[in-house]
């Protein structure tokens, strides 16, 4: 077999560029530092929406941690704030509510404070109640209202009212004082109607009454109308918007009304006379003030503490322009019963850090609010 003979391979030089091919070149290298630069001048010239990312929010789901019940007063302003959260917050996230009812509002209070993580996808609506009872140091409070982020209310008023079943036939309050063991029936030890239910009775004098906790909002109504319960403390606001014959068919009796702000008179109870009347000495004039604090600051949506400062802007405009559109005053009209009253979040901290916090007044507070006997006046 013949060898086949060893191919040499010669690789073939480029000719040495031309002139014109260098000019050609470099004009095409200067063409293209011109376009970059250009372009990183556009850049900085270019308006912050042009570079702004996508917005947070868009296609995260934000948590309202709500200190009540499903169909309640507090459940209906929550539910109409909702859609128009959801329409201000940047990136039009979904909102849900989780409903975590429970001693008094320490149960949701406890959670957003030491559970909810501080990424501005938690928010808690609570209970009026819950700054009551860290200021008056109660037992099972984990929380520091001082600490709290605030975003405002939509509740500034939050008067209450005490009535009693027509069958009774205490339609006075010399009857109702004279009446021994009426049962008021409540939500649960520390609620505001509960403690609500108790001030009057503290303060109009009643004869040893009982007082039942354990219910719903709407179980109490349901266990008036059996003759389970004889009277109850509560919002006017749900009375008007759940059982509106109460009143105008005379189905329960009326007797006195706590205003919160003091002054303020409710159009369809204001005849009724005012707790403060019945009281006797300054201490319980102090011991009113220090109760109309704590409930003119409604209930507070909140943030717990350390929430990233820009995610806590985000979502105290979107409130204050959610407050601030017609349509969701009409939507809480139209749920919740009544006008909402807001409070802004600045005028929310600053009326929670100069609450009254004398330590009589408190103790005898906290008396009322637990499940004790009444004090002793």
């Amino acid at each position: 077999m013949q060898a086949r003979p060893f191919r040499s391979f010669q690789f073939a030089m480029s000719p040495k560029p031309s002139a014109m091919s260098k000019s050609v070149a470099l004009g095409a290298h200067l063409f293209l530092l011109a376009c970059v630069m250009t372009a990183l001048g556009m850049l900085a010239i270019a308006p912050p929406s042009a570079l702004s990312q996508t917005p947070f929010y868009q296609g995260k789901t934000v948590r309202i941690v709500v200190a009540a019940t499903p169909g309640g007063t507090a459940d209906f302003r929550v539910r109409a704030l909702v859609p128009f959260l959801r329409k201000y917050i940047p990136g039009n996230p979904t909102v849900v509510l989780e409903f975590m009812d429970g001693s008094g509002g320490r149960k949701a209070a406890n959670y957003m404070y030491g559970s909810a993580r501080p990424d501005g996808l938690s928010l808690g609506a609570l209970s009026g109640g819950s700054v009551a009872l860290n200021i008056m140091g109660e037992t099972g409070v984990m929380y520091d209202v001082d600490k709290f982020i605030y975003l405002g209310s939509s509740e500034g008023a939050s008067h209450q009212i005490i009535y009693t079943r027509k069958e009774l036939g205490l339609d006075s309050i010399e009857k109702l004082r004279a009446a021994s063991g009426i049962r008021i029936g409540a939500q649960s030890v520390g609620h505001v109607a509960y403690v609500s239910g108790r001030l009057f009775a503290y303060f109009i004098g009643m004869k040893d009454p009982k007082f039942i906790a354990g219910y719903t909002a709407p179980e109490v109504d349901a266990a008036l109308l059996r003759g389970e319960l004889d009277a109850r403390s509560n919002n006017p606001t749900s009375v008007l918007r759940r059982n509106p014959d109460w009143l105008e068919k005379g189905v329960m009796n009326f007797h006195a009304i706590l205003e919160a702000p003091k002054g303020a008179k409710h159009p369809r109870f204001g005849h009724l006379p005012e707790i403060e009347s019945f009281a006797k000495f300054e201490k319980e004039i102090r011991l009113l003030l220090l109760w109309r604090s704590l409930r003119v600051i409604g209930s507070p949506y909140v943030l717990p503490p350390g929430t990233l400062q820009e995610r806590v802007k985000i979502l105290k405009e979107a409130i204050a322009k959610a407050f601030q559109d017609r349509d969701f005053h009409t939507e809480h009209e139209k749920l919740a019963g009544d006008s909402a009253d807001l409070i802004m979040p600045d005028a929310m901290a600053k009326i929670i850090k100069e609450t009254p916090r004398d330590a009589e007044v408190i103790d005898t507070l906290k008396k009322l609010s637990g499940a004790g006997p009444l004090p002793p006046r």
